[in-house]
């Protein structure tokens, strides 16, 4: 019986993180849109930027917590070989997804110093 309590508890918490990362990500989406619509007169190629540079560091912190809901349910819910080998590939995709964002925002991959960065 408290074995069915911890694993219902478990699946709850980490279909709690995913919907943190479903709204963070719908807030924030919704915010840039809207600000690139109000500064849309603009003629200044820094706000599109801006508002691209949001979507994408909180698409990454999205990924984070989705890798993290998916860990908690693999290990707690579902510890099979297959749901581990799922775990794996999703982890592979979205690490992946989230090097792309790093190198579209911030114009380097994630293992390379920044050009402001000093050793």
């Amino acid at each position: 019986m408290f074995e069915e309590f911890f694993v219902s508890f478990v699946e709850n918490v980490a279909r709690g993180i995913e919907l943190v990362a479903v709204i963070l990500i719908g807030l924030v989406f919704i915010y840039a849109l809207f600000g690139s619509v109000v500064n849309i007169t603009k003629r200044d190629i820094t706000v599109y930027q801006k508002y691209k540079i949001m979507i994408a560091k909180v698409l990454q912190t999205g990924l984070e917590f989705l890798v993290a809901a998916d860990i908690i349910r693999t290990v707690i819910v579902k510890p099979t070989l297959e749901a581990t080998l799922i775990l794996a590939l999703l982890i592979i995709i979205r690490t992946f997804l989230s090097w792309t964002l790093t190198l579209e925002t911030e114009g380097r991959w994630p293992w390379q110093k920044s050009a402001g960065a000093t050793e």
